[in-house]
């Protein structure tokens, strides 16, 4: 339909609030009548201008297919969004007047990075950032830098990110950022260069109480500190511009081992609480190597479970009987200092090195699946993959790893899983806290910080519990977390009149040609 869009009169429309419809004036019909009630389309006849609400879930969606057909990432958000909310908008049917709204980014940046390399030639990368809702609070996301980066896998993690930053109970907005440079084989200086670049153009758009980015894949410490520096030079000011932050230069306890600590806190509270069981013992299988995953695997070390595997984009490797903590801890100083998990099989005779392949494949007698490294990285044979191999737990580390077959299989066949969405929040909500912790000008002992990460771990869960219930879903906490994060946003965006809770059809009068 929206293909088939052509210039019409000019339409004046009253008690029509437009965050709750899209409008379509489309070439007249004739004979056309005025639409069927189930749809809601009301027509006026003199002009035969059709004025469409969006009041479904699949209407939503089909509406957002035809803006953005070339973004395969945020589409597959949106619509995972959707089709488990819709126990939601049956049971408390204003929610879906949200939907149209929250879809659709409040704004979006794109600009050149130019920089230059140590040999003096000049490259130039796109950066992003779009800022996707304030609703709750100022926007917060973080920054990847991967060749990978485009506008949709930035919309699509911009979109998580709202519902993710609502599931902590913290004031924090959504929002995700990034370029599509690579930093690997990167020297310091180039890394410096670039990161410069980037903020040159990004300051004018961030503050601490507008905009608060943060690390993510291809960002860590480093990068962040480069930034940090350069925003403070443009700007003159030393605020809690960015979160990441050096613990001696405004960072938190915990923050970087936040996201993986608060993945094992939220699955083993649910294994106890459902199952009556813990990670002691377990078999855990985790993919990726880089900052989520380690803290992840030192985690389920501490609980008494037993890490074989890790991953990175070039292969896996697989530890038949489990990294000791010598093992893994070898690993990590081989990542931070820039190598490959291929080069972990040089010094150790016991493991399985499987070049060019994601690990669900190649373990066995799984109990726990973590998958930590990035989106989409768990389809429909991996998941079936794991079942066979007995897993009864898999909860996401990174930001949408399933796909949509993989997920349907481990809602459908999995006695446990948790999504992404609430699996993984123990970043964003640390960051929250390293926020606090720079206004109150204090920094908080490394005990106070875990501590109020497993608080909100556990609120997390209380709340895709609690939700997935009153929704008559009991344990689907793909529906809990989705429902529960909307509901929150959903709430604020109604107080703030964006959109009205209630509505009336449009009434089209009578207006002048263009």
């Amino acid at each position: 339909m929206l293909s088939s869009l052509s210039r019409q009169p000019a339409v004046s429309l009253r008690r029509l609030h437009s965050s709750h419809f899209a409008l379509q004036c489309l070439r007249p019909v004739s004979g056309q009548s005025g639409g069927s009630r189930q749809s809601y389309l009301h027509q006026h006849q003199a002009r035969h201008v059709t004025v469409r609400v969006l009041n479904t879930g699949a209407a939503c969606l089909q509406h957002v297919q035809s803006r953005d057909p070339k973004q395969p990432e945020f589409l597959q958000a949106v619509q995972e969004v959707i089709e488990s909310c819709e126990p939601l908008f049956q049971k408390y049917s204003d929610y879906i007047y949200c939907l149209p709204v929250i879809c659709e980014p409040e704004r979006i940046i794109q600009f050149r990075v130019p920089w230059v390399d140590d040999k003096g030639h000049t490259h130039v990368n796109r950066g992003f950032r779009v800022q996707f809702s304030q609703a709750l609070g100022p926007y917060k996301g973080g920054l990847r830098f991967h060749p990978s980066v485009n506008l949709s896998v930035i919309k699509f993690l911009g979109f998580e990110q709202i519902f993710k930053n609502a599931l902590t109970q913290l004031p924090l907005g959504g929002a995700k950022g990034g370029s599509d440079f690579d930093p690997k084989q990167k020297s310091e200086s180039e890394i410096l260069r670039f990161c410069q670049a980037f903020m040159s153009e990004l300051y004018a758009h961030i503050g601490p109480d507008t905009d608060v980015p943060a690390g993510d894949i291809g960002v860590g410490g480093k990068e962040i500190g480069f930034m940090y520096g350069e925003w403070k030079r443009i700007t003159a000011r030393c605020q809690g511009v960015l979160t990441g932050k050096g613990l001696g230069w405004g960072g938190s306890h915990i923050r970087p081992e936040a996201t993986g600590y608060g993945v094992v806190y939220i699955t083993e509270m649910a294994m106890k609480d459902e199952f009556n069981t813990s990670f002691e013992g377990k078999r855990v299988a985790i993919s990726g190597s880089g900052n989520v995953a380690q803290y992840t695997a030192e985690k389920v070390i501490q609980l008494g479970g037993t890490v074989i595997s890790f991953s990175d984009s070039d292969g896996s490797i697989v530890e038949p009987k489990g990294f000791s903590e010598a093992q893994y801890k070898q690993l990590f100083k081989l990542k931070a200092a820039g190598k490959r998990c291929r080069d972990y099989t040089k010094i150790s005779k016991t493991c399985q090195y499987h070049p060019g392949e994601r690990p669900w494949k190649k373990v066995e007698n799984v109990d726990v699946a973590l998958p930590s490294a990035t989106q989409n990285e768990v389809d429909g044979e991996d998941a079936a993959a794991l079942i066979a191999s007995g897993c009864q737990f898999v909860a996401e580390g990174a930001n949408m790893p399933s796909t949509p077959e993989a997920l349907t299989m481990f809602t459908e066949k999995i006695p446990l899983y948790i999504p992404a969405k609430a699996a993984n929040a123990g970043g964003v909500a640390v960051s929250g806290l390293e926020m606090a912790q720079n206004s109150q000008r204090e920094i908080w002992s490394r005990e106070v910080v875990d501590r109020k990460l497993w608080g909100i771990m556990a609120d997390i869960y209380d709340q895709i519990k609690t939700t997935a219930f009153d929704l008559d879903r009991p344990n689907d906490y793909v529906l809990g977390a989705n429902a529960a994060g909307y509901k929150k946003v959903a709430d604020a965006m109604f107080d703030q009149g964006h959109p009205l809770r209630s509505w009336d059809l449009p009434v089209v009068e009578k207006s002048e040609p263009l």
